[in-house]
């Protein structure tokens, strides 16, 4: 079995969506739920499934999330809207075993401020033509890791960037458990 923790920030909808996926699996087990942020909606959420969760604010973390991730037997990680910088001793400790999904068609869109609505509004300012996801390995560059996989869709002159997140998202809720379970798998083959 594997045991995976899931980072996040913010509402979980993809926590969430991974949770469901691996319920019954035989080989992932969703061990931990981490965040950042003591009022995460995503904690209440993973809670409610069943799923430990932990919280580490960004002056803890670098020090103890090795040490966590230790106690609870952790095998790999995937953020899902988790808003640090992963720190080069976790890289370290877990390379290619970190992977992060991120809400545009890398490497645009990509680093420093690049999250949420702020990636939105600017696929809508440049006038872009088609949007997606992208899901990469993580490493010591923000958004910077080798990319796994990545799904676009059409978007239309006149999509606001709320619309555009919304076609993304959808994105999102399709392809990434299925991604997820793809790369873990080939990690750890028999």
């Amino acid at each position: 079995m594997t045991n995976v923790a899931i980072f996040v920030s913010g509402t979980g909808s993809n926590c969430v969506n991974l949770i469901h996926h691996f319920r019954n699996s035989q080989k992932i087990n969703i061990a931990l739920v981490l965040s950042n942020k003591t009022d995460a909606p995503a904690l209440g959420k993973a809670q409610a499934l069943g799923v430990p969760t932990e919280v580490l604010t960004r002056r803890d973390f670098e020090g103890r999330v090795l040490p966590l991730m230790r106690s609870y037997g952790i095998d790999f990680i995937i953020l899902a809207g988790f808003l640090l910088k992963v720190p080069d001793s976790l890289v370290e400790a877990y390379p290619r075993r970190i992977i992060n999904i991120h809400p545009a068609l890398l490497p645009k869109y990509g680093g420093v401020g690049m999250y949420g609505h702020h990636v939105h509004e600017a696929v809508k300012a440049a006038g872009e033509t088609s949007t997606g996801m992208t899901v990469h390995y993580v490493n010591g560059i923000m958004d910077g890791g080798e990319i796994i996989a990545q799904f676009s869709c059409p978007l239309s002159p006149s999509d606001s960037p709320e619309e555009i997140a919304a076609k993304e998202h959808v994105l999102e809720m399709a392809h990434f458990p299925s991604v997820v379970e793809s790369v873990i798998n080939s990690t750890f083959q028999e």
